[in-house]
């Protein structure tokens, strides 16, 4: 275990160089720069100003300089300074963390358990009529846009029946306190949660299902049949812990690509995350910020898939690490 993690950390390592070096080149391709979106917001666009506000911001560099200087930062664990909000990039991303934390395990926990149930129902009565309203609803659910459902459900809970918030995180103007707070952020969060969660809702139905189905035709579920051991056991102990592994892996998937969903999700409901400050930081051009974004989410990307690793091992013992 020691050698496959200390082999995974230094092959960890050099993805994330790789993956940075190409975000840092990427964004340099796209035109413009945070001196010309600043300077088109305050009207004075002069040569003078521009030639200032790039030297400020060190964009008036070679690129490989730039790069250079970037890459030592992020040996030092230092992600840099955002211009545009006046703050450490680490700062800013620290105080907007908690939001996207919560709306990430609370639709992933929405989407994990009821999609298992859900796929656990439909595989234990295949062909029946609880089985096609499962797996047409979670078809439904997963050809759906999420923009769209998000919209939808502001509109019918927010707007005409009044029972939620239409956006944000807390209300702020009510000056709530403790449990107040807490219930209040509760009543916020349903909607993005809910609209995060139904797209991978229906794709843990599906693959649960779909994976169970495929269990129960193997030998060592044919042997406990003939054994005589009951079908609840059988498909709780049996079939349902070996469907899991490929649960596991699509849960690292959603783990790991949560951040592209968040931003749309937090745009469309006004939620003060992660995902909303990139798309601010990329509207304004602010490089700084979307790099050390992007540099975290990759982070979580490359030590996601480590753990999705690891907990194969637990879940079946016959896989090794090799």
């Amino acid at each position: 275990m020691r050698r496959y993690l200390r082999r995974s950390l230094w092959q960890i390592g050099i993805v994330v160089l790789g993956i940075a070096t190409i975000n840092f080149f990427l964004l340099h391709l796209a035109p413009g720069d945070a001196a010309e979106v600043m300077a088109g917001e305050s009207g004075a666009a002069t040569a003078e100003y521009m030639a200032a506000l790039r030297q400020q911001f060190g964009i008036d560099q070679p690129l490989y300089l730039q790069f250079l200087r970037y890459v030592g930062h992020l040996l030092t664990l230092d992600l840099g300074y955002s211009f545009r909000e006046g703050m450490p990039v680490a700062e800013l991303m620290r105080q907007r963390l908690p939001a996207t934390l919560l709306l990430m395990g609370s639709s992933t926990a929405l989407a994990v358990s009821l999609g298992c149930v859900l796929g656990f129902m439909a595989a234990r009565r295949a062909g029946k009529i609880a089985d096609t309203v499962i797996s047409t609803l979670a078809l439904l659910f997963y050809a759906t846009p999420v923009f769209w459902v998000g919209v939808m459900l502001v509109m019918v809970f927010s707007v005409a029946l009044d029972w939620l918030p239409i956006g944000g995180m807390t209300s702020i103007e009510a000056g709530y306190r403790g449990w107040a707070l807490a219930g209040d952020v509760a009543r916020h969060l349903v909607l993005p949660a809910v609209t995060l969660g139904l797209f991978y809702l229906a794709i843990y139905t599906r693959l649960v299902r779909a994976s169970m189905l495929e269990v129960y035709h193997l030998d060592f579920v044919r042997t406990a049949r003939a054994k005589g051991v009951r079908p609840w056991r059988i498909a709780t102990r049996h079939v349902l812990r070996n469907a899991l592994l490929p649960v596991v892996t699509t849960l690292g998937v959603q783990l790991s690509s949560i951040l592209g969903g968040a931003v749309l999700v937090e745009t469309v409901f006004s939620w003060p995350g992660l995902g909303r400050l990139a798309f601010e930081a990329l509207f304004h051009r602010d490089l700084a910020l979307l790099l050390g974004i992007l540099f975290c989410s990759s982070l979580v990307v490359v030590f996601v898939n480590l753990a999705v690793d690891l907990i194969y091992t637990l879940l079946d013992p016959r896989i090794e690490l090799s």
